[in-house]
């Protein structure tokens, strides 16, 4: 069952991280496109700027919730390494559970602007509002995910363990 998981969420961060990048990249291309409109046929196209956003907040999202799985999120590490194995221990899973816990806000308080805010369209793109920000509970619930996985392999769960019969 632990395989099955760790193989999921891997599969799951790597395609996060692949659409976060083609996020990155319509979105430099909208920006490049609002930009030669500005400057070289004098009209500012009007749904660039939001669309941009648009695309930003679902990749940004998208790319935290892998960033959880793959440990490249933010975090300072100087007091955990300075501590012992098992203090160590510890402040992991207990970091890795806030992770999680902010995670699950998301997904709540997220979920909720997404219903509160669908009815509103955004006028230059004529999507729901809601849409815009469905990346927020969605990567919510992925980050409380990955972080569950992570305190499961604090707690000698972990897929390699699961193969060898051994707690890590």
């Amino acid at each position: 069952m632990i395989r099955i998981l760790s193989n999921v969420t891997r599969i799951a961060a790597d395609l996060l991280i692949k659409a976060g990048a083609l996020g990155l990249v319509l979105m430099t291309i909208i920006i490049g496109w609002q930009v030669f409109g500005r400057y070289v046929l004098n009209s500012t196209p009007s749904w660039s700027e939001q669309a941009a956003l648009a695309l930003m907040i679902w990749y940004v999202s998208l790319a935290a919730a892998a960033g959880v799985r793959q440990g490249f999120h933010i975090r300072i590490v100087a007091l955990e390494e300075a501590l012992p194995v098992g203090a160590r221990k510890a402040m992991q899973i207990v970091s890795h559970t806030i992770v999680g816990l902010c995670g699950a806000a998301m997904l709540v308080w997220g979920g909720e602007l997404v219903i509160r805010t669908w009815s509103h369209a955004v006028p230059s793109l004529g999507i729901p509002r809601g849409l815009v920000y469905l990346g927020l509970p969605i990567s919510g619930a992925l980050m409380a995910l990955f972080a569950l996985e992570q305190v499961l392999e604090k707690f000698g769960l972990s897929a390699e363990a699961a193969e060898t019969g051994e707690a890590v």
